[in-house]
């Protein structure tokens, strides 16, 4: 069982830090008052070439598009991480608390790695309060989506949060 995973993202710099504390360069940030759009370059994976997220703080979430690598395609239009996105002046942070949901536009959400959770949980690597935080915010965010037809763009435009993509 790994620990949360943590991230930077370097406004300034233009860098990305990822978990294991690789520095990727980032083609584009925006930040808007409510979120920061990362574009970047994913050097070494065979499954994709290319990221797009959207760091969402006041959901918790941080909305994903993956430009999949021929035969490495999958079935989902977003990837949503459940954790703590934390804003700066030049330095945005986040923390990884397991649970994904995997979107599929107009066809549903799956909730995935509660496992995970439970683990992280259970060895002390995640607060209770923290990991029940966690489950609130996958509970929102698939009520949201399901009030929404399992649209993502739709859903958040409804919370004044208009997302765009390359």
């Amino acid at each position: 069982m790994h620990p949360p995973k943590h991230e930077t993202f370097d406004l300034r710099a233009r860098t990305n830090t990822d978990p294991k504390g690789i520095v990727r360069a980032v083609d584009a940030y925006v930040v808007q008052p409510w979120g920061l759009y990362v574009a970047r370059p994913t050097p070494g994976r065979p499954q994709f070439h290319y990221l797009e997220s959207w760091l969402l703080p006041s959901l918790g979430l941080r909305a994903t598009v993956f430009h999949f690598n021929p035969g490495h395609e999958r079935d989902q239009d977003y990837y949503l991480d459940v954790g703590e996105y934390t804003p700066g002046a030049d330095v945005w942070n986040a923390e990884d608390h397991y649970l994904d949901l995997v979107v599929r536009t107009s066809r549903g959400a799956e909730l995935t790695d509660v496992d995970e959770l439970v683990e992280a949980t259970r060895h002390g690597l995640l607060a209770p309060d923290v990991a029940e935080h966690a489950v609130q915010r996958a509970v929102h965010a698939v009520d949201g989506l399901a009030r929404h037809d399992y649209d993502l763009d739709a859903w958040l435009a409804g919370n004044g949060m208009s997302l765009t993509w390359r």
